[in-house]
């Protein structure tokens, strides 16, 4: 049984540092897809204000 006591406490450590990898790159993502859409916008407006 006191083989078993490690494990008690390391599985939800593991759990809470991939949970905050998760969030990390989550916000990765947003802030990327925020300055793709910046750049489209800008690629959409010279190219409709040269027509």
């Amino acid at each position: 049984m006191s083989s078993m006591m490690p494990m008690l406490f390391i599985g939800p450590i593991i759990g809470l540092i991939l949970l905050g990898i998760g969030i990390y790159g989550f916000v990765l993502f947003v802030k990327l897809a925020n300055r793709g859409i910046r750049a489209l916008d800008i690629y959409i407006n010279e190219k409709t204000n040269k027509s």
